[in-house]
């Protein structure tokens, strides 16, 4: 009885996080463009923040998460660690391409052009092609120790570019406006601080979401990549 109730707990726990998470996100995108004033020198198009910056900061976990599972990988050589990287990782590729492609969208409005090499937009596009290469690495060589080496590696190299994006304004100036922090123009109004808090919510929802599912499918793919490899040995033993 408790080996059927135990996936069935995890099942509807799943399926009600998964609500919660769709509820947040239609509440964020109700609160921001329904209640949430528009700004006065950007318009509508300073909306984009709401969901910019929540994805900046799930881009920042993502690799922090396949950083802790990299260096998992390396110290223990567990397939759970090496499915946890992977899975932070696939978060840090589509959080880091919703960044990319939200702040095209207000470079158009703010700086007359989709794109400029400013430093933090150049470090970001580099985060983000790290952790493709990861990918790729993990998808398409051979599911052997020393690829799953080579990709902890990598995955390691793209935490170290986390603290150049977060810094890079400070350091080497650029273009890309400081709204919040030291120096940032600020969110006049209440329901904007509160659109914020609401996008950073909705995205570490969705971020524990994915992550989580991510991380099971690729443990199973593993585990399926074993026996395979088991099934291979045998017959070339029975040979």
């Amino acid at each position: 009885m408790s080996a059927t109730t135990k996936p069935n707990n995890r099942y509807l726990g799943m399926v009600a996080l998964l609500a919660l998470t769709a509820i947040a996100c239609v509440g964020t995108i109700e609160f921001v463009f329904l209640r949430v004033p528009n700004e006065a020198t950007m318009g509508i198009v300073q909306k984009i923040l709401y969901f910019h910056a929540p994805a900046a900061t799930a881009m920042y976990l993502g690799a922090g998460l396949c950083f802790i599972g990299s260096v998992g990988y390396l110290l223990r050589s567990s397939m759970k660690w090496d499915a946890f990287a992977r899975a932070g990782a696939d978060v840090t590729v589509i959080m880091g391409v919703m960044v990319l492609i939200s702040g095209a969208l207000w470079g158009a409005k703010g700086w007359g052009r989709y794109w400029t090499w400013d430093p933090r937009l150049t470090a970001t596009l580099l985060q983000v092609l790290i952790y493709v290469a990861y990918g790729i690495l993990r998808s398409f060589a051979a599911g052997g120790d020393a690829e799953r080496k080579f990709a902890a590696a990598l995955g390691i190299l793209g935490a170290a570019n986390i603290p150049i994006i977060k810094y890079s304004v400070q350091k080497w100036g650029g273009q890309h406006p400081t709204v919040t922090g030291k120096g940032g123009g600020g969110l006049s109004h209440p329901d904007m601080r509160y659109a914020l808090l609401f996008g950073f919510l909705t995205f570490g929802l969705i971020t524990f979401v994915f992550m989580w599912q991510r991380y099971k499918l690729h443990y199973v793919e593993t585990e399926v990549e074993g026996l395979e490899q088991e099934a291979i040995a045998l017959g070339l033993a029975g040979d």
